[in-house]
């Protein structure tokens, strides 16, 4: 007899949260910057993707008022009927020409990215070799294509190359594509593009980078492709608008005949009703302000290494990030759980990251310091960690 659903959601959730693995969400009570309020508590922020501050510039602020004054609250259609402004337009080019390509095209989120660009790219009759930490929306979007998808041990060169040689040389496939994030979202570690585009020549595999934690961070803003001077080489990145940006979207950048087939065969794009016009003018000035702040960034950097020094210092375990991104490693998922509950209470927001995000046994509270924050404020998260760290016999 089939069971009903509520029987099904009662089971499943009372399951995760036996497990430690149930998420329960705070609802702020103001804007997302470095002080945030949860309740009737002001606590440091550590869990946001706001990375230079953009999320409550003021700049921003102006440019989508103005904007939502002269075009409305919304484009009214999708992009292929006449949804397309020429605020959407500017957008897209000033996206490519701080990306270093030919055009880009504009999502409603980087998840649609994934969704509409691998699978509009890719079929049932090629294959995608993903690393096996890639983000959900890479999975999700090379299951949709329907390719053949074989996972390469993370950022792990000699399998990248077996596995190339291996899928190619089998003849079983028109194309073949190697897919991977530019900077991995739950550890900060980098891809290793070099050693990628070296592979992809010799064995002729289209290259994607997901490069949603790299964007506004790395390569002076422009990203991990950027960083290594391989623009020129990679044939497809994508990019938020949600983090380092501040406001919310995602884009893919290459080639101009890649857009254009983009604009024509990518579901997000042919179905969903454009980004509204407020959120396209408060891109725009944050690609400019980003081509002309560049203390913004170092700022970044600067924040991102005091805290690394200081929680390894304390003797945490923050594993081998390479990028502003600071996991602290616990392990156990009750104890994860309870590590961020605790710092919470001292005044310090930074969430538990437990499977299936993570491997079971890997969780983690993860660290994202950005531009806003300040030394003191820094300070304080260093001592309270210290104390929770030492209560809960972690450090």
């Amino acid at each position: 007899m089939s069971i009903t659903i509520d029987k099904f959601l009662t089971t499943q959730l009372d399951e995760l949260k036996a497990k430690g693995l149930y998420n329960t969400i705070d609802i702020l009570q103001g804007a997302n910057g470095p002080i945030i309020r949860v309740g009737s508590k002001d606590l440091i922020n550590l869990s946001s993707n706001n990375y230079l501050g953009l999320a409550t510039d003021e700049r921003l602020k102006k440019a989508t008022i103005e904007a939502t004054n002269k075009y409305g609250v919304g484009a009214g259609a999708v992009r292929t009927i006449n949804g397309t402004m020429d605020i959407h337009d500017k957008l897209e080019k000033d996206i490519a020409k701080f990306k270093g390509t030919e055009a880009a095209i504009v999502f409603q989120s980087g998840f649609n990215c994934n969704m509409g660009a691998i699978s509009a790219v890719m079929t049932k009759s090629d294959a995608i070799l993903s690393d096996e930490l890639n983000h959900a929306s890479i999975i999700e979007g090379c299951r949709l294509s329907g390719a053949k998808i074989v996972k390469v041990k993370h950022q792990d060169m000699p399998d990248l190359r077996l596995k190339a040689k291996q899928t190619v040389e089998s003849g079983l496939y028109e194309k073949v594509m190697y897919i991977t994030d530019g900077v991995f979202s739950m550890d900060g570690d980098v891809a290793k593009i070099p050693e990628i585009v070296k592979i992809a020549q010799e064995f002729n595999l289209i290259t994607y980078i997901d490069d949603a934690h790299g964007s506004g961070v790395m390569g002076k803003g422009a990203g991990t492709v950027k960083h290594f001077g391989m623009a020129d080489k990679i044939d497809m990145q994508m990019g938020t608008l949600s983090k380092a940006i501040g406001v919310v979207g995602g884009y893919v950048a290459g080639s101009q005949k890649l857009i254009d087939w983009l604009k024509v065969r990518a579901k997000p794009f042919l179905f969903s009703t454009a980004i509204t016009p407020g959120v396209a003018a408060a891109c725009i000035e944050a690609f400019r302000i980003m081509s002309s702040e560049p203390q913004l960034m170092e700022r970044l950097w600067e924040n991102g290494r005091y805290l690394k020094d200081g929680l390894k210092n304390l003797g945490f375990d923050i594993g081998n990030s390479q990028t502003p991104i600071t996991p602290v490693i616990i392990g156990e998922e009750h104890k994860t759980q309870l590590f961020s509950k605790r710092l919470k209470e001292e005044g310090v927001y930074a969430k538990s990251i437990v499977f299936p995000t993570v491997a079971l046994g890997t969780g983690r509270v993860r660290n994202m310091p950005s531009a806003s924050h300040s030394k003191q404020m820094l300070d304080q998260v260093l001592s309270i960690y210290s104390k929770v760290g030492r209560e809960l016999k972690i450090i």
